[in-house]
């Protein structure tokens, strides 16, 4: 108990010298040590990355959960550190109601069939949401949250580190100033023997205060002469620690300058980040396009079916095709931009006029006059048949 009472005095005592020499400084009443260009360089360089890091992280959570109660909600679970709730998205809710309210209406009626259709394609673009959310926060979120809560954090405790060291070095030079002034002044003193006259008679009566005189004279050149070797060792021992300060300050600089440099790994990692997570909306956002281009082909399958009333006359070279579409044999007119491409999904056909695709494979893909934009003639080996833009990538 005796030692942590002394420990924690001496650290107040510490604290208190460092608070003076802080104020002093800031007064201009006290000499400050400057900082290595270089290091003060990275010292802005890491305070605005750690600033901006803060920004997009916050703006992309609103971005991804524009709700701020359940923001609230994630951040609680994140700081205890628990599994989050899957929590269904707004987009398959809708699509639950409108798949309820169609067993309602009746499945075999023409609303309630909608319903149906545009309630699952609604449920595809909630799991397409739900999927994006969880990638996003697994290659963008999470890294700048490492970030913030772990190399910055570490970064700030050895800045304050570093500013403790420089504070104490000025101490030093601020102590060692004053012994040295100290110790001038003491030896510009003059002695007390050579201001004294010594050219003087002294009467009969005043013999015996000679005596007594010299012995004083004698204790002061004494006392003057252990001054100034104190003062002298002052200066020593202002000057020894001076030095162990001064290679404190050093080693503190240099282990702060390390971390510091490593904030350009720290953006290329970002940067990474930054790749996957515009990958993920790309991804998304095909996914979305993908599905309602069949919802819009579903609902007009619907429509031209409801509106057709009574026979209707058709070329007979056609009449098994159905409206928009495009059979083999349509196929077969001049082709243009033949060229490789690379499937990026898997893709499932929906009829005989389709090609299945699977993810990373290459195809030649082609188009022909009069075709849907959306869509190009794709071949694979002996197969042929229409495949999604927004499921490919043109090479060159």
């Amino acid at each position: 108990m005796d030692f942590n009472v002394k420990k924690l005095a001496s650290d107040a005592g510490v604290f208190f010298t460092r608070a003076v020499q802080f104020t002093e400084e800031k007064l201009g009443q006290a000499e400050k040590t400057e900082l290595d260009p270089h290091l003060e360089n990275l010292l802005m360089r890491a305070d605005c990355t750690k600033n901006w890091t803060e920004k997009i992280l916050r703006q992309t959570e609103v971005l991804l959960q524009p709700n701020p109660s359940a923001r609230i909600e994630e951040f609680i679970y994140d700081k205890l550190d628990k599994r989050l709730p899957s929590r269904t998205t707004n987009a398959e809710l809708l699509g639950q109601y409108m798949l309820d309210a169609a067993s309602e209406f009746g499945p075999e009626s023409p609303y309630g069939s909608t319903l149906i259709t545009v309630g699952e394609y609604q449920k595809r673009l909630g799991g397409a949401e739900r999927e994006f959310l969880q990638t996003s926060a697994a290659t963008f979120l999470t890294p700048l949250r490492n970030f913030l809560e772990g190399d910055w954090r570490t970064i700030s405790k050895e800045r304050r580190l570093l500013e403790n060291r420089r504070l104490d070095l000025d101490i030093c030079k601020a102590r060692l100033k004053k012994a040295k002034q100290a110790e001038a002044k003491a030896a510009a003193a003059p002695d007390f023997q050579e201001t004294r006259p010594r050219n003087y008679v002294l009467s009969a009566s005043a013999s015996a205060l000679r005596s007594d005189w010299d012995n004083w004279d004698v204790e002061t050149d004494s006392c003057v002469s252990e001054q100034k070797k104190l003062l002298s060792e002052e200066v020593d021992k202002a000057e020894h620690e001076l030095r162990i300060a001064q290679t404190e300050f050093d080693r503190q600089a240099e282990v702060t300058r390390l971390l510091l440099e490593g904030i350009s790994s720290t953006h290329l990692n970002h940067q990474r980040c930054l790749q996957d997570f515009a990958e993920a909306q790309a991804t998304y956002y095909a996914q979305c396009h993908h599905y309602m281009h069949e919802l819009q082909r579903e609902l007009s399958k619907r429509t031209d079916a409801g509106g057709s009333s009574g026979p209707s006359v058709t070329p007979s070279n056609s009449s098994s095709n159905k409206p928009g579409t495009l059979n083999m044999e349509q196929m077969q007119l001049p082709v243009t931009g033949t060229r490789k491409a690379k499937v990026l999904y898997d893709y499932d056909a929906h009829d005989t006029s389709e090609l299945s695709l699977l993810a990373d494979e290459l195809i030649t893909v082609y188009t022909v006059p009069g075709m849907d934009p959306d869509w190009l003639v794709g071949e694979r080996g002996n197969e042929k048949g229409k495949v999604p833009v927004t499921y490919l990538e043109l090479l060159s």
